[in-house]
């Protein structure tokens, strides 16, 4: 209840019944109208929402810098017909370290955008709240230092938000036969969702071999905790094999593309030409 200490509304204006408090990332936004925004919004307790925010675009709207994108706010939202709307926002988190660079933006970016694309409407994930605010925590703290994006953060949160939304691909055990993977040339489908063991990925034809430590260090990002992957050093090559395979099965399972992602190579590609 302290979170939402400092908001307060006009009784006379709003009936109390129809009123409620929730925090909110707010993940993206698109204008309406003359000068109002919908805006699509991560809550702890009732997922992935659309709100109106009704006059946010005029110049003299109060409301305005509390709802830029990724950014933690609390809200106060008044049931109405279409959407409900926002009727008071506080500032929560505002990641403003994260908007002074664009390694920084484009990462922030993908982490709501990836978010956005694995939930539906009102699904209530308090565990992806968590992951999310979490990740986005770890940025800001990098970008507050000067120092560059952690080079695992996304790797880890791609298998961290796979397996909290049902998609967590298998590479502990053999996708067909079920039997531990072990440290040999196995065969991995992004289609089937997983790895298969040499004997059953020789009998299948939409397979690709994985190599022994591009497979090791996916597992290691799946099963450990940020703590542990942080101090985690991965090769050139095998990190290139890691993010290919992660990036293709996001494409397989969302079937597109992710456009932060296409955004965040185009400028790891100028810095490589610079």
């Amino acid at each position: 209840m302290a979170w939402f200490g400092a908001l307060r509304y006009n009784t006379h204006m709003v009936d109390r019944t129809r009123v409620r408090s929730t925090h909110a990332l707010i993940l993206r936004r698109r204008d309406v109208a003359d000068a109002d925004r919908v805006l699509t919004v991560f809550t702890p307790g009732e997922g992935k929402i659309e709100l109106l925010a009704k006059g946010v675009r005029k110049t003299t709207s109060r409301k305005a810098g509390h709802l830029e994108p990724f950014m933690h706010t609390a809200l106060v939202v008044a049931a109405a017909r279409t959407w409900d709307i926002i009727t008071e926002a506080s500032t929560v988190e505002s990641f403003r370290h994260l908007r002074t660079d664009l390694d920084a933006i484009s990462r922030a970016g993908y982490l709501c955008e990836l978010l956005d694309a694995f939930t539906d409407a009102g699904d209530d994930n308090r565990a992806l709240w968590d992951l999310v605010l979490y990740a986005l925590r770890i940025l800001e703290r990098a970008a507050e230092q000067g120092q560059p994006p952690p080079a695992n953060l996304l790797r880890w949160y791609d298998l961290q938000l796979l397996g909290l939304t049902g998609f967590q691909p298998q590479f502990f055990h053999c996708v067909s036969c079920e039997e531990e993977l072990q440290p040999l040339l196995n065969f991995l489908s992004l289609g089937e969702g997983g790895v298969f063991c040499p004997r059953c990925g020789a009998l299948r034809d939409d397979v690709e071999p994985i190599e022994v430590d591009t497979l090791k260090v996916l597992r290691y990002l799946q099963s450990r905790t940020w703590l542990e992957v942080e101090r985690l050093n991965v090769r050139p090559g095998v990190a290139r094999a890691i993010d290919s395979v992660l990036q293709r099965y996001l494409v397989t399972v969302l079937e597109r593309s992710v456009r932060a992602a296409d955004f965040i190579r185009r400028l790891e590609h100028d810095k490589r030409a610079s």
